[in-house]
């Protein structure tokens, strides 16, 4: 399993980004991180700056959402979905589609599950839990 620090991560998108923008040829991940980031236009400054947040903090504390762990979960998310991993993620997917109305949406509301299991799994300094994620999901 391939687990990038916190630069490669964000480098991944950075230069996906500047791929784009060069109309360079994306890989597939790349391809799908390019539409989320395109879904998100208040992150483009950021992605036309790698120089000047790379590096930057995101702290809760501060109210700023950090915008290469949001786009992160969204990659997870379209990672798990077709593959319906944990099993019932993709039943779940279909309902909060459903619901919601857009994809983008439903990921927005499964993402908060997402992130509450990493928490809790951090807190706890335990392995993630399908099953903390998935009953997050059956309350939604």
């Amino acid at each position: 399993m391939f687990s990038p620090s916190r630069d490669q991560a964000r480098r991944f998108f950075f230069e996906s980004w500047q791929k784009f923008h060069a109309r360079q040829p994306l890989s597939g991940l790349e391809t799908i991180a390019l539409e989320l980031m395109q879904q998100h236009p208040e992150y483009h400054a950021i992605f036309d700056n790698p120089e000047r947040y790379v590096e930057r903090d995101y702290l809760p504390e501060s109210g700023e959402t950090n915008p290469f762990l949001h786009l992160g979960l969204h990659l997870a998310i379209r990672e798990q979905v077709p593959i319906d991993q944990p099993r019932g993620i993709a039943a779940h997917y279909r309902r909060l589609l459903e619901k919601m109305g857009s994809t983008h949406d439903a990921e927005h509301l499964i993402m908060d599950c997402l992130a509450e299991m990493i928490w809790q799994a951090q807190r706890n300094h335990t392995a993630p839990d399908a099953e903390i994620y998935l009953a997050c999901l059956s309350r939604c």
